[in-house]
């Protein structure tokens, strides 16, 4: 008798889970920008089920009983944003030099939840981060990923390599008592091939998903030169060999001609800010098939603020005076010449949330919406190899998708006001 009761226990409750779970998301799309066409699709239906689309259909499908509608006639869906340049677990202020020193782990880890929740909100389903403290780029992807917080997501680079004093040595401005003379490999700091291959080998151990050198000086660090080369190409072509012979791609934060031509000769992936890109880096970059992120927004970013006394420390204020105002110049002359162009917005500097403000500075200087669109959609999704799941709204693709109203392409701005936000199936945000 027991067996008889429990039979019929297991049938009521497996036909009621099949019975009141929806049977599928019903997307109705006025537009749809699949970042396949050169042209969005009018009148859609997009179906969901579980993490997958599973139907793209004409017009309007009329829902079964189980089925949930997301009502975007007025609006534009498209493929899940990516973007290649944030810093998921800061956000720069009037206190950063001093958070340095007062910010724990977990303090830094928390800071990092609540910047990952804004990004996805923002229509940001995964991003590329770009250097951490520690490692907790690396607990949030993997808290994310487990499903304990909300967020995109994230391919991490753990600590930036550097070297000695470079842009991303983490004791530049410390007094020698506090113990900076003593960092190395393990810290991300590096002077010489062999120190270089021992820090890639260091990410690895830690778990990052890719490589992050900063082959230039850069703005915001404790230090005098924001364009200067701080690698050697001996040096960088250790980094990038070894890096390679893991799996992992190389970005290299470049502001000054010299250091981009000595890291897009030893083969780096990416180059971060391209600031003073000359006409033979550009060629070079084609040659190589090198990316470009401009990160725009952090450039006009940090002109803003440093027209703001007190803002930055006395040392990082001419730089970003001088540097913020000419990547998006430089932009527009990379976008002419053909250079591959991948969208990032160096978020974590400018406040997270607003990576979105980066697609109206590309049109601004001259790049078509569409393509400013793709180049956060398919273009990302190809360059870190996952266009076989994420990057254009098809069928079996996972259901990474987003939506603004009215209509991008006749009005940029748009993209600054998303409305849903899908991830992997599950809705974060909906009009």
């Amino acid at each position: 008798m027991r067996k008889i009761i429990y039979k019929f226990m297991l049938g009521v409750l497996v036909a009621s889970a099949f019975t009141s779970a929806p049977a599928a998301i019903l997307i109705h799309a006025g537009r749809v920008i699949d970042a396949v066409g050169e042209a969005p699709l009018v009148e859609r239906t997009v179906i969901v089920d579980q993490d997958r689309i599973v139907a793209i259909e004409a017009g309007y499908r009329k829902p079964g009983a189980n089925d949930r509608v997301i009502d975007l006639r007025k609006g534009t869906l498209m493929p899940g944003l990516m973007d290649m340049h944030v810093h998921l677990t800061s956000q720069q202020s009037r206190t950063s030099e001093l958070d340095r020193f007062k910010k724990d782990a977990g303090d830094v880890a928390i800071d990092g939840v609540v910047y990952a929740q804004r990004t996805l909100q923002a229509g940001f389903t995964t991003v590329r981060d770009l250097g951490d403290s520690f490692r907790a780029s690396l607990a949030l992807r993997d808290a994310i990923n487990a499903g304990k917080v909300p967020g995109p997501r994230i391919f991490a680079a753990g600590k930036a390599i550097a070297t000695t004093g470079g842009h991303a040595d983490p004791t530049n401005g410390w007094a020698d008592f506090l113990g900076g003379a003593d960092v190395g490999p393990r810290d991300g700091v590096i002077d010489g091939p062999e120190a270089a291959v021992q820090a890639v080998r260091q990410r690895y151990k830690e778990g990052s998903d890719l490589i992050k050198i900063t082959a230039t000086g850069g703005v915001l660090s404790i230090a005098k030169n924001g364009l200067n080369p701080q690698f050697t190409e001996e040096e960088i072509r250790a980094v990038v060999t070894t890096a390679h012979d893991y799996g992992f791609k190389v970005a290299a934060h470049a502001h000054g001609a010299e250091g981009m031509k000595r890291a897009v000769r030893a083969g780096v992936d990416s180059i971060e800010h391209g600031t003073f890109m000359d006409e033979e880096t550009m060629n070079l970059m084609k040659q190589k098939g090198t990316y470009y992120v401009p990160t725009i927004t952090a450039g006009r970013w940090v002109f803003d603020r440093s027209q703001e006394p007190g803002f930055f420390p006395e040392v990082v204020r001419p730089k970003a005076a001088s540097i913020g105002p000419v990547i998006q110049s430089t932009f527009a002359k990379a976008y002419k010449a053909g250079v591959k162009i991948v969208f990032g917005t160096d978020t974590g500097v400018s406040a997270h949330g607003d990576n979105a403000r980066e697609f109206v500075l590309m049109v601004e200087a001259g790049m078509p919406a569409l393509e400013a669109i793709k180049s956060a959609t398919i273009v990302p999704a190809k360059f870190l190899d996952v266009d076989d799941r994420l990057g254009t709204v098809q069928v079996g693709k996972l259901a990474d998708l987003v939506a603004v109203p009215g209509d991008p392409l006749v009005d940029i701005s748009a993209m600054r006001r998303i409305n849903f936000v899908m991830k992997g199936g599950v809705v974060h945000r909906s009009p």
